[in-house]
């Protein structure tokens, strides 16, 4: 799949889930990490230095934020989301993830078209939930290029 992936965060609030969400996006070569919101200061949990290889963006509009021709696809349990089992990533898309303590914002879920679930009895923890996504889109990008 040419194209890239971006992460966007909203209100995000434990510093070591971002952490882990910054390893998995030097992981999956992720392009762009934009933050929305002030909760999250501090980046003594990036352990892989991700920030010195993908620009981090800190706004207080991510949707003001998304790159050019960019689609927004946000990762939420909610009723009309769809199973990521059949999900087709985009070619160019940023992965919107809620807070641990909430969820993504209307005034955000309105203006996705796409808005996917991984279908589990209960909701991840977000840096594993960032990983599946991924993971999944890596995986499904693998098995269109044979």
């Amino acid at each position: 799949m040419t194209g890239y992936s971006a992460i966007g965060l909203v209100n995000t609030k434990i510093e070591a889930n971002v952490g882990g969400v910054l390893r998995a996006c030097t992981c999956y070569k992720v392009s762009l990490v934009i933050i929305q919101g002030q909760r999250y200061k501090r980046l003594s949990s990036d352990t892989t230095a991700a920030t010195r290889q993908i620009p981090l963006i800190q706004t207080s509009d991510i949707l003001e934020s998304i790159p050019f021709d960019c689609v927004p696809v946000c990762v939420e349990i909610t009723e009309g989301s769809r199973s990521l089992f059949t999900f087709q990533h985009p070619k160019r898309a940023i992965y919107i993830f809620g807070p641990e303590d909430g969820s993504i914002p209307k005034s955000i879920l309105e203006k996705c078209q796409l808005i996917v679930k991984i279908p589990t009895a209960y909701c991840m923890n977000l840096a594993a939930t960032a990983n599946v996504i991924l993971y999944d889109r890596m995986l499904k990008a693998s098995k269109n290029e044979s």
